[in-house]
């Protein structure tokens, strides 16, 4: 698939994927995140679609209990590393976009997108998308930032000097008027060591920020709390 233009190329793991990975291993160490996925929508033998994969780094985690899965990515070079990687049998990996899903219609049970595309009110030709591929009994996991505590969330406030380009509760607004529901979700990054967390977070956020929080913080950990916003867009009222 050519000439995709409804993406942007996410600069954290664009100028690092080798980074981005050890962020990732983070995130999968410490494991509140996925938990409160499954539980929200288990993935035992179902379709999974993986929007934004990226370079593909939790699609092996979902093939070990969906019945198969798709990862869906328009940046190319993210799209080859993703295809490079050892995967499973029913896992594929295909160029594609959240506004371009390159999936039958109906065929999907569950869409997962982290941290990518679905931040706001540009975002409804991708909920339509989402919703043709999307079974009767159908649910789109979205991942995003939570502003109501943590160490990411402080971090974010010292990077936007406390005005943050997009408002969350304009977020929220915009997914609750689609009937979506939040979830509040507390987790964190477990990074095997502070120099890795330091590392990890210089992807993130400028170097400003970054010694100002590695200055007082000794721990490989940082907590993190995420919103989750579930839609069922073929439930009935």
């Amino acid at each position: 698939m050519s000439g995709l233009d409804d993406w942007i190329h996410a600069p954290n793991i664009t100028s690092d994927p080798a980074t981005y990975e050890l962020e990732n291993e983070a995130l999968l160490r410490d494991g509140r995140l996925d938990e409160a996925l499954y539980s929200i929508a288990p993935w035992d033998g179902r379709t999974l679609i993986d929007v934004g994969c990226g370079t593909g780094f939790w699609l092996p985690i979902y093939s070990r209990k969906a019945e198969s899965v798709i990862g869906v990515e328009p940046d190319p070079t993210l799209l080859a590393l993703a295809s490079a990687r050892s995967l499973a049998a029913n896992v594929d990996v295909r160029q594609g976009s959240a506004e371009h899903l390159p999936v039958a219609d109906g065929t999907a049970h569950i869409v997962h997108a982290r941290f990518a595309y679905f931040f706001g009110p540009w975002a409804d030709p991708g909920l339509r998308e989402v919703a043709r591929v999307l079974t009767p009994d159908g649910v789109l996991l979205a991942v995003d930032n939570s502003s109501s505590g943590g160490d990411f969330a402080r971090l974010l406030q010292a990077e936007d000097d406390g005005d943050p380009p997009l408002d969350p509760s304009d977020t929220d607004r915009w997914w609750a008027d689609r009937g979506a529901r939040r979830h509040e979700v507390v987790g964190g990054w477990q990074a095997s060591s502070t120099q890795e967390l330091e590392r990890i977070l210089r992807i993130e956020f400028s170097d400003r920020v970054v010694d100002d929080f590695m200055a007082g913080h000794t721990s490989p950990s940082l907590s993190y709390q995420f919103a989750v916003y579930e839609w069922r867009p073929h439930r009935q009222p």
